[in-house]
């Protein structure tokens, strides 16, 4: 598992070895792993022998880090200019960079766009500007000069730490940012880094031991992120003596006559992850699609017999269809039952859910959701302001819900009632794709059903990771948008990069299963 912290967890790790003198240590480490992947990043497109770097150097250790690293550069040949945004930078480290041949220059207001001009055309800039301690984002000459850099878009920009301009623990961005193509980070993962718009500025991200790692060890993370061992040690695994009912079984309230296709896509996507049945309860006219896609499933047109999990709201339109989300809600909250609710359910919650529910907003429903919630007062939350603080207000909806809720986007977040937020990153954005919602409920209605018995006996994947109980819905919830996540990028592989249905990710989710499941067993004692 990938941890993320906050910049005052890293500082606070750093502070020992800054008050018992090792700062330079610690800044040496980090100039020359900064240094390191510049080169091989130079290199994949050309000679590192004359080949030119500019360093954006602001004040303070971030800066330093930036010109001690372009002073390894110089040295192995390259042509490095320093453009400084600061009256004072780092004395030791702007004296070394002079001292291996580098040429420093002054940013000004009036030569800014000019600057920005210059370093545009150079083979790589590093982003050394602001650093963890930085609040606020760039000003004056230093915010004019991004700006034009951003419009000029660089051949390669490599962020020191962070890109200057994101908030090292949210993951928003004070704007204008210079867009990384790879981000070099020191010590621990920045929580910023793994959650939109952060992730989206910060390109490939990079991290440099310096000697921190086990004082950070010992901090809870902000953000998680699940590696495919993780998945594996979650999915569900029948055993040899399991049977369909065993399985899990799925109740499933989507579609309606105007949208069938979602319940036609959530009923198979849910039978291909796993689910030993599939209970559809829905109108005619969408029942007959979830038969033809999916002869498996059963239609119930009565009250339904028994399931151990529920999923609510895909495609849902309509009153009729509503009364039955609404009545299949009622019963699993009076029998403890987890449910996905998923669009037009996300209007029907109970005044406190559990936190075996679990929500699956976009982000313009999850401020709808938001805007409903009586917590909120006179307070109107926007989808752009969603969309610019996905951290915080995913965490503000499973607080004020006190469901699990799965933000989905380019960067799917799961909170946690209690703060625990975990951060899925494996798509393509060739998913942004009509019906990949319904793929992706689906997918979690199965693993729900066929994990609630588990969940309940079995603590162990889940304390291997160090969750308490109510936790673990929302590692489950993060396990589904991983493999949502793989199967989009897998069917696009199949198509050289190119675009996807939702049906093509769909077929996909028993290969990445199946994938995950194999290496779990190669690589397991």
């Amino acid at each position: 598992m990938i941890s993320a912290f906050t910049g005052q967890q890293i500082r606070d790790a750093e502070q020992p070895l800054l008050d018992s003198g090792e700062g330079a240590v610690l800044m040496q480490r980090a100039a020359y792993g900064l240094a390191q992947v510049v080169a091989r990043e130079v290199k994949n497109r050309r000679k590192l022998a004359g080949a030119s770097v500019t360093v954006l150097v602001g004040k303070g250790n971030n800066g330093g880090d930036g010109l001690y690293a372009a002073a390894f550069l110089a040295r192995r040949g390259t042509r490095t200019t320093a453009v400084l945004a600061a009256a004072e930078v780092h004395p030791e480290a702007l004296a070394a960079f002079v001292m291996a041949g580098g040429r420093a220059l002054t940013l000004e207001a009036a030569n800014a766009e000019e600057l920005a001009v210059l370093c545009a055309g150079d083979d790589v800039i590093i982003d050394a500007l602001l650093g963890t301690g930085a609040r606020g984002g760039l000003r004056d000459a230093s915010a004019e000069m991004v700006a034009s850099l951003q419009e000029l878009r660089p051949r390669l920009v490599v962020a020191c730490d962070l890109p200057s301009g994101l908030d090292t623990s949210s993951g928003e961005m004070h704007w204008p940012v210079l867009e990384a193509d790879v981000t070099v980070t020191f010590g621990g993962i920045k929580a910023g880094l793994m959650a939109d718009p952060g992730e989206g500025c910060a390109g490939r991200v990079e991290l440099v031991p310096i000697g921190i790692e086990n004082a950070l060890e010992h901090n809870r993370p902000e953000l998680r992120r699940l590696t495919a061992p993780d998945l594996a040690a979650l999915l569900p695994d029948p055993g040899r003596r399991a049977h369909k009912y065993s399985r899990g079984v799925l109740g499933v309230v989507a579609g309606s006559p105007r949208f069938a296709g979602a319940a036609a896509l959530s009923v198979h996507a849910a039978a291909l992850a796993g689910a030993g049945m599939v209970r559809y309860v829905g109108p005619q006219e969408a029942a007959q699609l979830v038969l033809a896609r999916t002869p498996e499933a059963l239609w119930e047109t009565e009250e339904p017999g028994r399931v151990q999990a529920w999923l609510l709201g895909s495609g849902v339109d309509g009153e009729d269809q509503l009364q039955r989300a609404r009545d299949a809600g009622t019963s699993a909250l009076a029998d403890g039952l987890p449910v996905v609710v998923d669009a037009g359910a996300l209007s029907l919650l109970p005044e406190r859910c559990p936190a075996h529910w679990i929500l699956t907003p976009h982000a313009g429903e999850l401020a709808t959701l938001l805007n409903s919630l009586p917590s909120m007062g006179e307070v109107k939350v926007t989808r752009d302001d969603v969309e610019s603080r996905t951290l915080h207000y995913v965490r503000q909806a499973a607080e004020q819900t006190g469901a699990t809720v799965l933000l989905k986007g380019a960067t799917t977040l799961v909170s946690s009632p209690s703060g625990v937020v975990f951060s899925q990153s494996e798509g393509t954005a060739w998913m942004a794709t009509a019906g990949s919602g319904d793929v992706l409920a689906g997918v979690l209605g199965a693993l729900l059903a066929q994990s609630t018995e588990m969940i309940r006996n079995d603590d162990g994947a889940y304390a291997a990771l160090g969750l308490d109980p109510a936790d673990r819905w929302a590692a489950l919830a993060a396990v589904a948008a991983s493999v949502h996540g793989r199967a989009g990028a897998l069917a696009s592989a199949d198509f050289d990069g190119g675009p996807i249905t939702a049906s093509a990710i769909m077929t996909a989710v028993p290969r990445v299963i199946g994938s995950l499941n194999a290496e779990y067993d190669r690589t397991r004692p």
